[in-house]
């Protein structure tokens, strides 16, 4: 990443706003790195690129620990910088105790919904 690179402003924090409306939470990562903006950047530039790595591990999962490994994994991510919608998604997946059929299915569509939409969202606000 170049190093002067900054984010690209998101909403204000206002009262009203739920925390699952926010596919980035900027004022979350701000706090977690202590408003260092290139580190922010590193950090969601690590997320883009591993999301996809976990989201392809619980498609190829053929066990229920490597589903929830990769779950709780990708889980874990999205808290850290703040992608809520990611984070639940994952946390729903790896609370399927069998995912198989129609939950597995619906519950790797959902993920990767949220994936998408969050990693196009990051892409603005890195300007790429």
């Amino acid at each position: 990443m170049a190093g002067g690179q900054v984010l690209r402003a998101e909403m204000p924090p206002s009262i009203g706003v739920r925390r699952e409306s926010l596919l980035i939470d900027l004022v979350h990562l701000s706090k977690y790195t202590l408003g260092e903006r290139a580190l922010e950047c590193e950090l969601l530039g690590l997320f883009k690129a591993q999301a996809g790595v976990y989201l392809a591990r619980m498609q190829a999962a053929d066990c229920v620990k490597t589903w929830t490994d990769a779950a709780h994994t990708l889980k874990g991510s999205a808290r850290g910088v703040g992608a809520w919608a990611v984070a639940d998604q994952a946390e729903l997946a790896e609370a399927l105790r069998n995912p198989e059929g129609a939950a597995r299915d619906d519950a790797l569509m959902m993920l990767e919904a949220a994936i998408d939409e969050t990693v196009a969202h990051i892409r603005l606000l890195m300007d790429e």
